[in-house]
Protein backbone atom coordinates (compact mmCIF):
# COMPACT_ATOMS: atom_id res chain seq x y z
CA UNK A 1 0.00 0.00 0.00
CA UNK A 2 1.34 3.45 -0.92
CA UNK A 3 1.69 5.82 2.01
CA UNK A 4 -0.31 9.04 1.81
CA UNK A 5 1.43 12.40 1.82
CA UNK A 6 0.98 13.90 5.33
CA UNK A 7 -0.73 17.25 5.57
CA UNK A 8 2.48 18.95 6.66
CA UNK A 9 3.51 19.17 3.02
CA UNK A 10 0.66 21.66 2.50
CA UNK A 11 2.66 24.16 4.56
CA UNK A 12 5.15 24.31 1.69
CA UNK A 13 2.61 25.34 -0.92
CA UNK A 14 4.53 28.57 -1.50
CA UNK A 15 7.91 26.81 -1.73
CA UNK A 16 9.89 26.37 -4.94
CA UNK A 17 8.19 23.45 -6.81
CA UNK A 18 11.21 21.14 -7.02
CA UNK A 19 11.89 21.59 -3.30
CA UNK A 20 8.22 21.07 -2.39
CA UNK A 21 8.11 17.87 -4.47
CA UNK A 22 11.27 16.61 -2.77
CA UNK A 23 9.77 17.23 0.68
CA UNK A 24 6.52 15.50 -0.32
CA UNK A 25 8.46 12.45 -1.53
CA UNK A 26 10.52 12.46 1.65
CA UNK A 27 7.39 12.53 3.81
CA UNK A 28 6.06 9.46 2.02
CA UNK A 29 9.34 7.68 2.78
CA UNK A 30 9.10 8.80 6.40
CA UNK A 31 5.55 7.47 6.66
CA UNK A 32 6.59 4.07 5.32
CA UNK A 33 9.57 3.92 7.68
CA UNK A 34 7.43 4.92 10.67
CA UNK A 35 5.20 1.88 10.14
CA UNK A 36 8.26 -0.36 9.75
CA UNK A 37 9.99 0.84 12.90
CA UNK A 38 6.94 1.06 15.18
CA UNK A 39 5.85 -2.53 14.62
CA UNK A 40 5.96 -5.14 17.38
CA UNK A 41 5.60 -8.91 17.52
CA UNK A 42 3.03 -8.51 20.30
CA UNK A 43 -0.38 -7.80 18.73
CA UNK A 44 -1.55 -5.40 21.45
CA UNK A 45 1.64 -3.34 21.36
CA UNK A 46 1.68 -3.45 17.58
CA UNK A 47 -1.87 -2.07 17.43
CA UNK A 48 -1.32 0.61 20.06
CA UNK A 49 2.04 1.73 18.61
CA UNK A 50 0.56 2.16 15.14
CA UNK A 51 -2.58 3.83 16.48
CA UNK A 52 -1.46 7.47 16.36
CA UNK A 53 0.63 6.95 13.24
CA UNK A 54 -2.49 5.77 11.43
CA UNK A 55 -4.47 8.72 12.84
CA UNK A 56 -2.31 11.00 10.72
CA UNK A 57 -1.05 14.45 11.65
CA UNK A 58 0.77 17.36 10.06
CA UNK A 59 4.24 15.78 10.50
CA UNK A 60 5.70 19.23 11.15
CA UNK A 61 8.88 17.85 12.71
CA UNK A 62 9.91 15.42 9.97
CA UNK A 63 8.92 18.01 7.37
CA UNK A 64 11.36 20.46 8.94
CA UNK A 65 14.07 17.77 9.10
CA UNK A 66 13.67 17.12 5.39
CA UNK A 67 13.57 20.83 4.58
CA UNK A 68 16.71 21.63 6.60
CA UNK A 69 18.56 18.83 4.81
CA UNK A 70 18.45 21.02 1.69
CA UNK A 71 21.09 23.20 3.34
CA UNK A 72 23.41 20.30 2.50
CA UNK A 73 22.90 17.06 0.58
CA UNK A 74 19.25 16.01 1.01
CA UNK A 75 19.98 12.63 -0.61
CA UNK A 76 21.88 11.50 2.49
CA UNK A 77 20.21 8.22 3.57
CA UNK A 78 20.45 9.25 7.23
CA UNK A 79 17.98 12.14 6.77
CA UNK A 80 14.82 10.00 6.57
CA UNK A 81 15.77 8.04 9.68
CA UNK A 82 16.44 11.31 11.52
CA UNK A 83 12.98 12.50 10.52
CA UNK A 84 11.53 9.25 11.85
CA UNK A 85 13.42 9.69 15.14
CA UNK A 86 11.91 13.11 15.82
CA UNK A 87 8.40 12.00 14.85
CA UNK A 88 8.58 8.88 17.03
CA UNK A 89 9.77 11.04 19.92
CA UNK A 90 6.88 13.43 19.36
CA UNK A 91 4.33 10.61 19.12
CA UNK A 92 5.62 9.08 22.33
CA UNK A 93 5.02 12.35 24.19
CA UNK A 94 1.44 12.41 22.89
CA UNK A 95 0.68 9.02 24.43
CA UNK A 96 1.99 10.26 27.77
CA UNK A 97 0.27 13.66 27.48
CA UNK A 98 -3.11 12.04 26.88
CA UNK A 99 -2.75 10.00 30.07
CA UNK A 100 -1.82 13.07 32.12
CA UNK A 101 -4.59 15.17 30.56
CA UNK A 102 -7.13 12.32 30.70
CA UNK A 103 -7.84 13.10 27.05
CA UNK A 104 -10.52 11.14 25.20
CA UNK A 105 -9.64 12.08 21.63
CA UNK A 106 -6.41 12.60 19.75
CA UNK A 107 -6.27 13.57 16.06
CA UNK A 108 -9.95 12.85 15.64
CA UNK A 109 -9.66 9.29 16.96
CA UNK A 110 -10.11 7.80 20.45
CA UNK A 111 -6.92 8.33 22.44
CA UNK A 112 -4.88 5.22 23.26
CA UNK A 113 -5.67 5.51 26.96
CA UNK A 114 -9.39 5.55 26.13
CA UNK A 115 -9.25 2.73 23.59
CA UNK A 116 -7.07 0.55 25.80
CA UNK A 117 -5.88 1.71 29.27
CA UNK A 118 -3.54 4.26 30.82
CA UNK A 119 -1.01 1.49 31.38
CA UNK A 120 -1.01 0.47 27.73
CA UNK A 121 -0.72 4.11 26.62
CA UNK A 122 2.24 4.80 28.93
CA UNK A 123 4.06 1.63 27.89
CA UNK A 124 3.42 2.40 24.23
CA UNK A 125 4.95 5.84 24.66
CA UNK A 126 7.97 4.21 26.33
CA UNK A 127 8.23 1.74 23.46
CA UNK A 128 8.24 4.49 20.84
CA UNK A 129 10.93 6.38 22.77
CA UNK A 130 12.97 3.17 22.77
CA UNK A 131 12.49 2.68 19.03
CA UNK A 132 13.59 6.27 18.40
CA UNK A 133 16.69 5.76 20.55
CA UNK A 134 17.52 2.55 18.73
CA UNK A 135 17.41 4.38 15.40
CA UNK A 136 19.85 7.02 16.65
CA UNK A 137 22.43 4.29 17.25
CA UNK A 138 22.74 3.92 13.50
CA UNK A 139 23.11 7.67 13.03
CA UNK A 140 26.09 8.20 15.31
CA UNK A 141 26.78 9.03 18.94
CA UNK A 142 26.33 12.77 18.40
CA UNK A 143 22.77 12.19 17.22
CA UNK A 144 22.14 9.99 20.26
CA UNK A 145 23.42 12.74 22.54
CA UNK A 146 21.26 15.35 20.82
CA UNK A 147 18.14 13.20 21.04
CA UNK A 148 18.80 12.37 24.70
CA UNK A 149 19.29 16.00 25.66
CA UNK A 150 16.14 16.93 23.78
CA UNK A 151 14.23 14.20 25.59
CA UNK A 152 15.49 15.61 28.88
CA UNK A 153 14.20 19.08 27.95
CA UNK A 154 10.82 17.61 27.03
CA UNK A 155 10.56 15.98 30.46
CA UNK A 156 11.77 19.11 32.26
CA UNK A 157 9.17 21.15 30.42
CA UNK A 158 6.42 18.71 31.35
CA UNK A 159 7.50 18.69 35.00
CA UNK A 160 7.59 22.50 35.06
CA UNK A 161 4.11 22.63 33.57
CA UNK A 162 2.79 20.06 36.04
CA UNK A 163 4.36 21.74 39.08
CA UNK A 164 3.42 25.27 37.99
CA UNK A 165 5.46 28.44 38.51
CA UNK A 166 7.47 28.83 41.69
CA UNK A 167 6.30 31.30 44.32
CA UNK A 168 6.74 34.82 43.05
CA UNK A 169 7.43 33.74 39.45
CA UNK A 170 5.56 35.33 36.56
CA UNK A 171 3.05 32.71 35.28
CA UNK A 172 3.29 34.05 31.72
CA UNK A 173 7.10 33.86 31.62
CA UNK A 174 6.90 30.40 33.18
CA UNK A 175 4.44 29.32 30.50
CA UNK A 176 6.64 30.54 27.65
CA UNK A 177 9.63 28.66 29.10
CA UNK A 178 7.49 25.53 29.26
CA UNK A 179 6.56 25.96 25.60
CA UNK A 180 10.22 26.35 24.68
CA UNK A 181 11.07 23.07 26.42
CA UNK A 182 7.99 21.06 25.45
CA UNK A 183 7.62 22.21 21.85
CA UNK A 184 10.49 24.40 20.73
CA UNK A 185 13.22 21.97 21.74
CA UNK A 186 12.10 19.06 19.55
CA UNK A 187 11.35 21.25 16.54
CA UNK A 188 14.82 22.79 16.91
CA UNK A 189 16.31 19.30 17.03
CA UNK A 190 14.32 18.32 13.95
CA UNK A 191 15.94 21.12 11.95
CA UNK A 192 19.36 20.53 13.51
CA UNK A 193 19.46 16.84 12.60
CA UNK A 194 18.28 17.41 9.04
CA UNK A 195 20.98 19.97 8.32
CA UNK A 196 23.71 18.17 10.26
CA UNK A 197 23.18 14.75 8.68
CA UNK A 198 23.04 16.35 5.23
CA UNK A 199 26.53 17.74 5.81
CA UNK A 200 25.53 21.41 5.96
CA UNK A 201 28.13 23.89 7.30
CA UNK A 202 28.18 24.06 11.11
CA UNK A 203 27.14 27.71 11.05
CA UNK A 204 24.01 26.86 9.07
CA UNK A 205 23.21 23.92 11.35
CA UNK A 206 23.19 26.22 14.37
CA UNK A 207 21.18 28.88 12.56
CA UNK A 208 18.45 26.54 11.37
CA UNK A 209 18.22 25.03 14.85
CA UNK A 210 17.62 28.51 16.29
CA UNK A 211 14.99 29.03 13.64
CA UNK A 212 13.35 25.74 14.65
CA UNK A 213 13.00 26.70 18.30
CA UNK A 214 11.44 30.08 17.47
CA UNK A 215 9.19 28.57 14.84
CA UNK A 216 8.12 25.89 17.33
CA UNK A 217 7.10 28.55 19.84
CA UNK A 218 5.14 30.42 17.19
CA UNK A 219 3.46 27.25 15.97
CA UNK A 220 2.39 26.23 19.48
CA UNK A 221 0.98 29.67 20.22
CA UNK A 222 -0.94 29.56 16.95
CA UNK A 223 -2.38 26.16 17.91
CA UNK A 224 -3.47 27.59 21.26
CA UNK A 225 -5.16 30.55 19.59
CA UNK A 226 -6.91 28.29 17.09
CA UNK A 227 -8.28 26.21 19.96
CA UNK A 228 -10.06 29.32 21.20
CA UNK A 229 -10.81 31.29 18.04
CA UNK A 230 -11.83 28.65 15.54
CA UNK A 231 -15.44 27.66 15.00
CA UNK A 232 -14.43 24.49 13.17
CA UNK A 233 -12.39 21.46 14.15
CA UNK A 234 -8.70 22.19 13.60
CA UNK A 235 -5.44 20.54 14.61
CA UNK A 236 -7.27 17.34 15.53
CA UNK A 237 -9.11 19.00 18.40
CA UNK A 238 -12.56 20.42 18.97
CA UNK A 239 -12.37 24.17 19.74
CA UNK A 240 -12.28 24.77 23.48
CA UNK A 241 -10.60 21.43 24.21
CA UNK A 242 -7.81 23.07 26.23
CA UNK A 243 -10.32 25.10 28.25
CA UNK A 244 -12.45 22.04 28.96
CA UNK A 245 -9.38 20.15 30.13
CA UNK A 246 -8.22 23.01 32.35
CA UNK A 247 -5.08 23.68 30.31
CA UNK A 248 -4.06 27.31 30.81
CA UNK A 249 -2.70 28.64 27.54
CA UNK A 250 -1.30 32.14 27.06
CA UNK A 251 -4.63 34.00 26.53
CA UNK A 252 -6.08 32.37 29.65
CA UNK A 253 -3.04 33.28 31.75
CA UNK A 254 -3.22 36.87 30.53
CA UNK A 255 -6.89 37.11 31.54
CA UNK A 256 -6.25 35.59 34.95
CA UNK A 257 -3.37 38.01 35.55
CA UNK A 258 -5.71 40.98 35.08
CA UNK A 259 -7.93 42.63 37.65
CA UNK A 260 -10.32 44.76 35.58
CA UNK A 261 -13.93 44.56 36.68
CA UNK A 262 -15.16 43.95 33.13
CA UNK A 263 -13.40 40.58 33.01
CA UNK A 264 -14.63 39.33 36.38
CA UNK A 265 -17.14 36.88 34.88
CA UNK A 266 -14.53 35.48 32.48
CA UNK A 267 -12.00 35.05 35.29
CA UNK A 268 -14.66 33.25 37.31
CA UNK A 269 -15.37 30.87 34.45
CA UNK A 270 -11.69 30.23 33.69
CA UNK A 271 -10.96 29.52 37.36
CA UNK A 272 -13.73 26.94 37.56
CA UNK A 273 -14.83 23.71 35.90
CA UNK A 274 -15.60 24.08 32.19
CA UNK A 275 -16.81 20.54 31.59
CA UNK A 276 -20.34 21.91 31.24
CA UNK A 277 -21.10 22.80 27.61
CA UNK A 278 -22.92 26.04 28.45
CA UNK A 279 -20.16 27.36 30.71
CA UNK A 280 -17.57 26.41 28.09
CA UNK A 281 -19.47 28.19 25.33
CA UNK A 282 -19.80 31.31 27.48
CA UNK A 283 -16.10 31.28 28.34
CA UNK A 284 -15.15 30.87 24.68
CA UNK A 285 -17.39 33.73 23.60
CA UNK A 286 -15.99 36.08 26.24
CA UNK A 287 -12.40 35.05 25.64
CA UNK A 288 -12.66 35.55 21.88
CA UNK A 289 -13.57 39.20 22.47
CA UNK A 290 -11.00 39.83 25.22
CA UNK A 291 -7.87 41.95 24.58
CA UNK A 292 -5.80 38.99 25.80
CA UNK A 293 -6.28 37.41 22.38
CA UNK A 294 -4.66 40.39 20.67
CA UNK A 295 -1.81 40.33 23.19
CA UNK A 296 -1.23 36.63 22.57
CA UNK A 297 -1.26 37.22 18.82
CA UNK A 298 1.36 39.95 19.33
CA UNK A 299 3.58 37.43 21.12
CA UNK A 300 3.06 34.97 18.28
CA UNK A 301 4.00 37.67 15.76
CA UNK A 302 7.12 38.52 17.76
CA UNK A 303 8.33 34.91 17.65
CA UNK A 304 7.52 34.65 13.94
CA UNK A 305 9.36 37.89 13.22
CA UNK A 306 12.40 36.67 15.15
CA UNK A 307 12.30 33.33 13.30
CA UNK A 308 12.13 35.24 10.01
CA UNK A 309 15.19 37.28 10.96
CA UNK A 310 17.14 34.13 11.86
CA UNK A 311 16.17 32.45 8.58
CA UNK A 312 17.52 35.52 6.81
CA UNK A 313 21.00 34.58 8.06
CA UNK A 314 20.98 31.41 5.93
CA UNK A 315 22.32 31.27 2.37
CA UNK A 316 19.92 32.59 -0.25
CA UNK A 317 18.05 29.82 -2.00
CA UNK A 318 14.90 27.65 -2.02
CA UNK A 319 15.46 26.35 1.53
CA UNK A 320 15.65 29.83 3.04
CA UNK A 321 12.63 30.87 0.99
CA UNK A 322 10.63 27.90 2.28
CA UNK A 323 11.56 28.66 5.89
CA UNK A 324 10.39 32.25 5.41
CA UNK A 325 7.15 30.93 3.91
CA UNK A 326 6.62 28.79 7.01
CA UNK A 327 6.71 31.89 9.20
CA UNK A 328 4.02 33.43 7.00
CA UNK A 329 1.96 30.25 7.22
CA UNK A 330 2.04 30.18 11.00
CA UNK A 331 0.72 33.74 11.11
CA UNK A 332 -1.90 33.22 8.43
CA UNK A 333 -3.41 30.12 10.05
CA UNK A 334 -4.57 32.21 13.03
CA UNK A 335 -6.15 34.90 10.87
Amino acid sequence: MTAAVPSGSAMLAAAEPVLAASIADGLVAVETRLHEVAGSAHPLLDASARHLIAAGGKRVRPMLTLLASHLGDPASPAVVDAAVVVELTHLATLYHDDVMDEADVRRGAPSANTRWTNTVAILTGDYLFARASDLTAGLGTEVTHIQSRTFARLVEGQIAETAGPLDGADPVEHHLRVLADKTGSLIATSARLGAMLAGAPARDVETVARFGELYGLAFQLSDDLIDIASEAVESGKTPGTDLREGIRTLPVLLVLAGSDAGSARLRELLSGDLADDERLAEALALLREHPAMATARSQLTAYADEARAVAGELPDGPCRGALLALTEFVLARTG
